[in-house]
């Protein structure tokens, strides 16, 4: 019987027919993905991520670009979708076997009848910046101008959705006094800030580099360091992980401790190489900016990794608490924090 762990504790329609061209693909079929699938027998984990190409999911590509999957003997094929909510739909769908995704969906599928856990934490903050266009920057200064205002999340549902409802709770607005807008990521969250289907919105490097870059806007909230998310949030709260199934889990115990493995590694290997390094690893194309741009969005985003997998100790009341603060469904439901998360394999492999 196995433990949980110790620490317990209205989008545009000419944005969103381009959303899924401006990401990697909606799934990606790279040469490492087949390498994989070729060369080691038996079944093939698939993993949907939220983006494969944006930083804060950066450990997934990396992983399998420096062949710590193959080193584990498992096969792994990264999907990819433009949002976390997208990404979650296909793990209850039975569609992959895991998710690199937001932890705080596994909250919210808890208090849906769901039973998915995060098997290996990958950070220990959101890595979202809010960033505002320079038109709008006048009289949206922060989240207590929110109200009237056109604000970018990845998806409607997505964890950037949620982080911009508590925002606007937070600092006296109500959710239904501004207007969200899935634009995903990348180009089309620019291209949207640019012609002001948004006044600002909710995204991550590399994204963020490339605004700031092109002087199309400035931050009013960061979240990318420790720091940032206890300003932003109270606490440090765990975002990137990978997820799964409980049931899944339970029954391929072995697989999952080969994917943890392989995690764990890539995570002491990340803290001990420099942005540059790390950015030499990746795929060329998702340094749109140049390498010189990229490894800066990764230095930025870097802080928000923790370096063994391990989930912090009080993040997970952190989550549910910004969750209970505008999601009706969470605000009276009974949560088992326990069982939203486990260390047993992160602490095997570390």
């Amino acid at each position: 019987m196995r433990t949980f762990g110790k620490r317990a504790q209205v989008s545009a329609m000419a944005v969103a027919g381009v959303m899924c061209l401006s990401l990697t693909g909606c799934a990606d079929e790279s040469s490492t993905n087949k390498q994989d699938s070729e060369s080691l027998k038996g079944e093939t984990v698939k993993i949907m991520v939220g983006g494969l190409d944006k930083v804060i999911y950066l450990p997934a590509v990396l992983t399998q670009r420096l062949g710590y999957f193959r080193e584990e003997g498992v096969a792994v094929k990264l999907l990819s979708e433009p949002a976390g909510v997208q990404a979650t739909t296909s793990l209850v769908s039975g569609d992959v076997q895991g998710v690199v995704g937001f932890y705080d969906h596994t909250l919210d599928l808890q208090a849906k009848g769901k039973q998915v856990e995060s098997v290996v934490q990958l950070a220990q903050t959101p890595g979202e910046v809010e960033i505002v266009s320079k038109q709008a920057a006048s009289g949206l200064a922060s989240p207590k101008d929110f109200k009237g205002k056109k604000l970018g999340v990845t998806g409607l549902g997505s964890s950037t959705d949620f982080l911009t409802k508590y925002l606007a709770v937070k600092n006296g607005v109500q959710v239904g006094d501004f207007t969200p807008v899935a634009v995903g990521a990348g180009q089309t969250f620019i291209s949207a800030l640019e012609q002001g289907a948004i006044d600002g919105g909710m995204t991550t490097d590399p994204t963020v580099a490339q605004v700031l870059a092109k002087d199309l806007g400035k931050v009013i909230v960061d979240m990318r360091t420790p720091e940032g998310s206890r300003a932003a949030l109270g606490g440090l709260y765990p975002a990137s992980s990978l997820y799964m199934n409980t049931d899944w889990v339970n029954t391929h115990q072995e697989t999952v401790q080969k994917l943890a493995n392989a995690m764990v590694k890539t995570l002491k290997w990340m803290s001990e190489h420099t942005p540059e390094e790390i950015a030499a690893q990746m795929p060329a194309d998702y340094a749109k900016g140049g390498k010189e741009q990229y490894a800066k969005a990764i230095e930025s985003t870097l802080p928000m990794f923790t370096k063994d997998g391990v989930m912090p100790a009080d993040g997970p009341n952190t989550v549910l608490e910004v969750l209970k603060s505008f999601n009706p469904t969470l605000k009276n439901a009974s949560v088992d924090l326990k069982k939203t998360y486990t260390t047993e394999f992160v602490e095997k492999a570390g």
